[in-house]
């Protein structure tokens, strides 16, 4: 269904689209009803032709994640959440923190709901089990060896003194611990300990007590959830009043190791098909769903979804409503997940009214704080300039409304100059689109500030939002706040949440810009090196720097290394290393 800019409002399938259709345009509901809405919107209605109902499934999928229609529900995607990496497929594979599952033969584990966990978790990982640290799918030779295997953390692959297979047995290990299988291998570490201490191997098995202790303590933490050692996902559902949540547990061999919460404010359709197209979007292909996923209640398409899930993992997969015993124990308590969310989300909306409350009164401010903005301009001497917009709402960021903006009218170091470009777009725009902030914060004091409300005196736009300029600490003076229309500058004390509040979201602008401005000068500086040297384009300048991992590398590479590279020819090879080495000629 789409509206008259053809932006698409929601997708939907059914076995018979002329039924589905008559539904609605039968559809009677208060004016404010969410259906009532959206149907009062449509002005055209598309329709796709699926040969089964498994296509209409997968298809509606990628529609509602391609277009993201406001009036679907939308589970958020995992790019935001940490995964922990094993890349199975090199010769001496590493492990690792990622936000982005590829198709590269890697094995995948989360997504992890806590950041903090999954750092601990490759903390246990690295002083347990010695792989390599360093980055990149193969493994530069070294004349002499790193700090990690100096201090036994690493098998050294680098200076060829590792054991494959030993290093194998490592990494199948570490796969052990990531697949929850904790007790099998605290079974086998126990056997080896056993046969060290046999063959008076003292050392070793001192070392193997020590990984059966760790792993003792870590399976100590973790919940039991099922006593079958089984591998389950376990889906909550709560709704209150027009807003739903859904809760995930994830159970391997009997442990719950994570879940993963949603929230939908006032989805349309019924709870059925809510919770289906819930599964639908989450095992994407990419989230991979377990031999058992356990329901609250029935869904719309339970067979097709059993099928097309079976498919995507090469085995049987059921979906169960459990009637009794712990699976009925495990659905309540994902359950109990689901209607803690409401009870985390009511606390965090009284927080927030209480700090805008004091934001209010402290800075004096005509608008209720619920839509922040603050803008950070960075540069290298006014090379690679760039202004970076952050996005805050009802307390927390919005990151989808983050942007960077590349400077493209001014040239040389001016800041107020830079500010004032990005000002000028980001104001034009949000006049356009009637989506002006309450609040914009800019970062720095009265010249800043001073640059901001010109802008906005030239769009008349300065009496619809407040403005605040925020002047780092210098010397022990603390933070300094400035207002429109105040000669002195507000000062509150360093432990003032309001003041905290404001600062991280500066600091936020500030992380956002310099890490883009980074990107942007090393991109530069690469171009500057390689794009010089004959018969070099974009393709080979890729394959360089992913074996070889930077440009110093080549630098320092010798012909045969140069000429080991996939697409670079003994020729091409030679033309780098003379590039590099002129006195060679």
């Amino acid at each position: 269904m789409l509206d008259k800019q053809s932006r698409v409002l929601y997708v939907g399938k059914a076995k018979n689209l002329k039924n589905r259709l008559t539904s609605y345009t039968r559809f009677t509901g208060a004016d404010h009803n969410k259906t009532t809405v959206m149907l009062s919107k449509v002005i055209r209605v598309d329709t796709l032709l699926t040969a089964t109902e498994k296509e209409a499934l997968i298809l509606e999928a990628s529609l509602i994640k391609k277009h993201k229609p406001k009036y679907n529900i939308l589970l958020r995607d995992d790019k935001n959440y940490p995964l922990i990496k094993v890349t199975v497929q090199d010769t001496w594979p590493r492990v690792h923190m990622t936000r982005r599952r590829k198709k590269d033969g890697a094995k995948y584990f989360g997504p992890y709901s806590s950041s903090s966990s999954m750092w601990a978790t490759l903390r246990l990982l690295a002083d347990m089990f010695p792989l390599r640290k360093c980055k990149g799918n193969t493994v530069k030779l070294r004349t002499r060896p790193c700090l990690n295997l100096q201090i036994g953390r690493c098998l050294g692959p680098c200076v060829n003194i590792a054991d494959k297979e030993e290093y194998q047995d490592q990494v199948k290990k570490v796969l052990m611990v990531l697949e929850g299988k904790n007790t099998s291998l605290i079974d086998e570490l126990r056997q080896e300990m056993m046969k060290a201490s046999d063959t008076l191997h003292f050392e070793l098995a001192a070392e193997l007590r020590d990984k059966i202790s760790a792993l003792s303590r870590t399976l100590e933490k973790q919940i039991i959830a099922s006593s079958g050692f089984k591998n389950q996902d376990v889906f909550g559902y709560c709704r209150q009043g027009t807003s739903i949540a859904i809760a995930i547990l994830f159970i391997r061999e009997g442990l719950i190791t994570g879940s993963r919460n949603f929230f939908f404010n006032d989805p349309m359709e019924s709870d059925a098909i809510i919770l289906s197209q819930a599964l639908n979007q989450f095992y994407d292909g990419k989230a991979l769903p377990a031999k058992e996923i356990l329901l609250p209640f029935p869904i719309e398409d339970s067979v097709i979804l059993a099928e097309r899930f079976s498919e995507l993992i090469g085995a049987t997969v059921g979906l169960t409503i459990p009637q009794r015993g712990d699976r009925v124990r495990l659905v309540t308590m994902a359950n109990t997940n689901a209607a803690h969310v409401f009870d985390e989300k009511e606390k965090k909306e009284r927080s927030w009214q209480g700090l805008s409350a004091s934001m209010e009164k402290l800075l004096r401010l005509d608008h209720i704080p619920n839509h922040i903005e603050c803008l950070d301009i960075s540069n290298t001497s006014g090379k690679q300039a760039v202004g970076s917009l952050v996005c805050y709402k009802n307390g927390e960021a919005a990151k989808d409304h983050f942007r960077h903006y590349a400077i493209k009218t001014v040239h040389g170091p001016d800041d107020y100059a830079m500010m004032e470009e990005v000002l000028q777009r980001r104001f034009k725009r949000g006049i356009a689109e009637n989506n002006l902030p309450d609040l914009f914060i800019v970062d720095g004091g009265r010249g800043q500030l001073g640059i901001a409300l010109r802008v906005a005196d030239e769009l008349g736009i300065r009496d619809e939002l407040d403005w605040i300029g925020i002047a780092k600490e210098k010397n022990t003076e603390g933070e300094k706040l400035y207002k429109p229309g105040r000669k002195n500058p507000i000062l509150l004390k360093s432990h003032n949440p309001v003041l905290l509040y404001i600062m991280r979201i500066r600091d936020e602008s500030h992380r956002f810009g310099v890490t883009f401005h980074r990107k942007l000068r090393a991109k530069v500086s690469i171009a500057s090196v390689l794009d010089t040297i004959p018969g070099i384009g974009p393709g080979r300048k890729r394959k360089l720097l992913k074996q070889l991992g930077s440009v110093k590398r080549i630098r320092e590479a010798s012909l045969d290394e140069l000429s080991q590279v996939k697409g670079i020819g003994k020729e091409t090879a030679f033309v780098i290393h003379q590039h590099f080495h002129p006195q060679n000629k």
